[in-house]
């Protein structure tokens, strides 16, 4: 029971950070948490937990669903060219930090060092996890960017953005997750675990997804000067024309 209110918890701190780094540094706040997120999932998804039930799952699902939030929101308020922008930008991101990582691990550390052996608890699986996690994230994103554009010609009034974002992102999440954890869990547990692993993760990005909808049109609602300093020209323009 712990871990489930902890839990909680902890989802409602991912999303009020999340809404901050937009709040207090507009787009280019979208694609910090981006880059951030995606190194920080990868960690958090080598940690198991158990929730009632006797649940196993992974850690990161939060990180994961803020990001396709995130693209749902450049999407929404930027342009499809924005979102594919920020997935490219979360790809370099991660492969970055897994290739400066690996070198760091090689360095021969002097006798009386305490952090090798910790860093290669955490970053030694990240080869594989980096992986499968650069995998379904390619391939997941750039869906979620593309299913959301096509439901948007559907269902674009301001009132059906839970339409677009939830349905664009329940369909590339199920994606994501079944790719990640073929390649970066397939051999290391038997079937029955690997197989509770999927579908746990799963219903913890659906539910976290709908949980995440008021906090993307909370998002959205915000304003931020030099944008509309942007926008009146241009409205001024068109006026004028």
């Amino acid at each position: 029971m712990f871990n489930l209110l902890w839990g909680i918890l902890f989802v409602v701190v991912n999303f009020v950070f999340f809404l901050l780094c937009y709040r207090l540094f507009g787009k280019k706040g979208l694609y910090a948490w981006v880059g951030m997120a995606t190194v920080v999932a990868n960690i958090q998804v080598a940690k198991t937990i158990a929730m009632p039930f006797d649940i196993v799952m992974t850690l990161g699902n939060t990180m994961y669903v803020t990001l396709y939030m995130t693209s749902d929101l450049l999407n929404e308020r930027y342009g499809r060219a924005e979102a594919r922008n920020a997935v490219w930008f979360g790809f370099f991101t991660l492969l970055m930090t897994t290739v400066i990582m690996q070198m760091v691990l090689i360095f021969e550390p002097q006798e009386t060092d305490i952090a090798q052996s910790s860093l290669q608890t955490i970053f030694g699986l990240m080869p594989r996890l980096a992986l499968g996690s650069l995998t379904a994230y390619f391939i997941s994103q750039f869906l979620d960017v593309r299913l959301y554009a096509w439901i948007r010609k559907y269902y674009g009034s301001s009132r059906q953005l839970w339409i677009r974002s939830n349905g664009s992102t329940m369909i590339s999440s199920f994606v994501d997750t079944l790719i990640f954890c073929t390649i970066a869990f397939a051999g290391t547990y038997d079937l029955k675990v690997w197989t509770e692993i999927l579908l746990t993760t799963y219903l913890a990005k659906f539910l976290l997804t709908g949980a995440g909808t008021p906090v993307l049109y909370l998002a959205r609602s915000f304003k931020f000067a030099e944008e509309e300093q942007t926008v009146r020209p241009q409205e001024t323009k068109r006026n004028i024309s």
